[in-house]
């Protein structure tokens, strides 16, 4: 039985190999700070009323003393042990989220607001099932085999996917349970599991092209540019 209305994952278990540092990306200094407070901050502060933390299983121990006792954040209520996919680190802490409503953040997109929090917790009561995101800003091409392009899509029905990605707990869980018990692979975020083996269309809500995710080494440069200028 859900005890709470909202609960945040917000996801910390990546390698983040392209960042190229010895230092797991979610951890790296960002003007002082791990990047994942960032996140964890802003959710810290929102109606949210829970956190589950998803971190490799080696960091636990860190997280909690170094990250969530040295910050002070109340809200976190659990700290889960990620998989080997992005997709198995959502399973794991699908299962005890206690939340009727998820949102589901990856903890490298520092630059979440409440703005978008509110936007999110609103979306999902309104439609079930939501995904923040911004209008592409560039042409788009699609290639085949040998690198050509064979067609471009109309820009204006095409968006960035971002995240907050959020669901009715227990339709996404079902979901999740159906695509694990299945051979499917080349899921790279939440919709696709809720488009392909859900119960819901997907609404998508604009967030904010600030909203990044962290991946190179130049993206903590302009995440430090950002965090100057808020």
């Amino acid at each position: 039985m859900k005890t709470t209305k909202y609960t945040a994952v917000v996801l910390a278990a990546g390698s983040g190999s392209r960042m190229k540092s010895n230092v797991k990306k979610q951890f790296m200094d960002m003007l002082g700070k791990p990047l994942i407070y960032y996140a964890l901050k802003q959710f810290e502060e929102s109606a949210v009323e829970e956190i589950i933390l998803v971190t490799g299983e080696d960091a636990i121990d860190y997280c909690r003393e170094e990250i969530i006792e040295a910050y002070g954040f109340t809200k976190v209520a659990q700290i889960v042990a990620g998989g080997k996919e992005r997709y198995n680190s959502v399973y794991n802490a699908l299962k005890v989220v206690k939340g009727e409503y998820v949102l589901i953040h990856d903890g490298a997109r520092a630059f979440i607001d409440q703005d978008i929090i509110d936007r999110a917790m609103s979306g999902v009561e309104d439609y079930k099932a939501c995904v923040i995101g911004m209008p592409v800003k560039d042409t788009i091409k699609v290639i085949d085999e040998n690198g050509y392009a064979v067609s471009t899509p109309n820009r204006s029905t095409l968006w960035q996917v971002q995240t907050p990605q959020c669901f009715v707990t227990e339709e996404i869980l079902t979901a999740y349970e159906k695509m694990m018990s299945s051979s499917q692979t080349g899921i790279t975020d939440d919709a696709m599991v809720m488009e392909q083996y859900g119960c819901r269309k997907i609404k998508l809500l604009e967030g904010s092209y600030n909203n990044l995710k962290m991946t190179t080494p130049e993206d903590i440069l302009v995440g430090e540019m950002i965090l100057k200028n808020l």
